[in-house]
C-alpha cells in the first residue's frame, strides 16, 4: 500500500499529472484484486507538437503551388491538413519567396510531398516545352 502512496502523490497530484499529460485513463483499485498494471491509452491521445518549416522557391514558380484563384493551395490544405502561406513580397535582394508550412509532422510530409510533385511537375513540362520548341524550329 505504501508504493502506491508514492505513485497517487499527494491529493492524487502525480496522478493528475500523468493523466494532463498523457490522456490515459488511470484507476487505482481497493487492493482487493492480484497486482497488475493495465495501461490504456488512444493512440491520439497525446498531443503533438507543431512543427513550421519554410521553404524558399522560385517567385516564377508560386503560381503553380497557389493554383488559380488560390484552388490548388486550398486543395493541398485540405489533402494533408497543413497550413501554407506563400509570401506576397520576395525576398530581398532574391527572386525568391518563402513558402511556409506548419502542422503535425504527418501533415507536413504529405504537403512536402504535394508540393514537391507540383514543382517537379513544372519542371518537366518546360524542359518538354522546351524540346519541343528546339525540334520544331530546326
Amino acid at each position: 500500500l505504501q508504493e502506491v502512496g508514492s505513485i497517487i502523490g499527494k491529493r492524487g497530484d502525480h496522478i493528475k499529472s500523468i493523466r494532463d499529460g498523457s490522456g490515459a485513463k488511470i484507476n487505482i483499485s481497493d487492493g482487493s484484486c492480484p497486482e497488475r498494471i493495465d495501461l490504456q491509452a488512444l493512440p491520439n491521445s497525446v498531443p503533438k507538437p507543431p512543427i513550421t518549416m519554410r521553404l524558399i522557391v522560385p517567385a516564377t514558380q508560386c503560381g503553380c503551388i497557389i493554383g488559380k484563384s488560390g484552388s490548388k493551395i486550398k486543395e493541398i490544405r485540405e489533402a494533408t491538413g497543413a497550413s501554407i502561406q506563400v509570401a506576397s513580397e520576395m525576398l530581398p535582394s532574391s527572386t525568391e519567396r518563402a513558402v511556409t508550412i506548419s502542422g503535425i509532422a504527418e501533415s507536413i510530409v504529405l504537403c512536402m510531398r504535394h508540393i514537391c510533385q507540383i514543382l517537379l511537375d513544372v519542371i518537366f513540362f518546360d524542359l518538354y516545352i522546351d524540346h519541343l520548341t528546339f525540334a520544331i524550329q530546326n
